[in-house]
Parts: C-alpha cells; sequence; structure tokens
C-alpha cells in the first residue's frame, strides 16, 4: 500500500474532492487551513494581508496499483491551472492496523 499526500490551493477542494470520487477513492484525511510555499517559485499561502491565500491537504492510503492513475488525475489538474499549484508525494505504508 501507498500513502498519497496531496497538497492544493483551497480553491481546488472540490476539484480534488471530485477526483477521489471518480477513482473511487472513498478513505483519506483532509487538512485545511495548510500554510506554506512550494519549491518551484511558489509564492506563500499563508492566510495573512500579505499572502492571502492558503492551501489545503488531503492524504489518502490506496493500493500501489491505483497510485499511477492518482498522479495522473493530479498531474491534469497541476496543468489546468499552474498559477495555483498542486502537488502529491507518495511513500510506503509498511503496516495499518
Amino acid at each position: 500500500m501507498k500513502a498519497v499526500f496531496i497538497v492544493f490551493n483551497q480553491s481546488n477542494t472540490g476539484r480534488v474532492e471530485y477526483m477521489l470520487d471518480q477513482l473511487k477513492i472513498s478513505g483519506f484525511t483532509m487538512f485545511e487551513q495548510v500554510q506554506g510555499r512550494g519549491t518551484n517559485g511558489g509564492r506563500p499561502h499563508r492566510g495573512t494581508h500579505t499572502w492571502p491565500e492558503m492551501n489545503s491537504a488531503v492524504m489518502t492510503v490506496v493500493e500501489d496499483s491505483l497510485v499511477p492513475d492518482l498522479l495522473a488525475t493530479v498531474k491534469k489538474l497541476d496543468l489546468r491551472n499552474k498559477e495555483v499549484g498542486v502537488r502529491a508525494f507518495v511513500w510506503n505504508i509498511e503496516q495499518t492496523v
């Protein structure tokens, strides 16, 4: 199994939830009000007067076979609006209880 952590501008929340629904990924944890700055020239998202935008993030644990489709869909969302940005990170899950 793999954990996929997706960070996105809050304006994409509905799109990310739709993406998970379309891929039949029902289990996830949503993190709201996530602050940060992208590594590829990203502007800070801090929820302040200077940097008013905020991010959200979602983490899901899926079978390895779902990861390529999930990453391809994240890539499509990123290409839709490069200014807003969305990133996905994948790592191995060794055990769950």
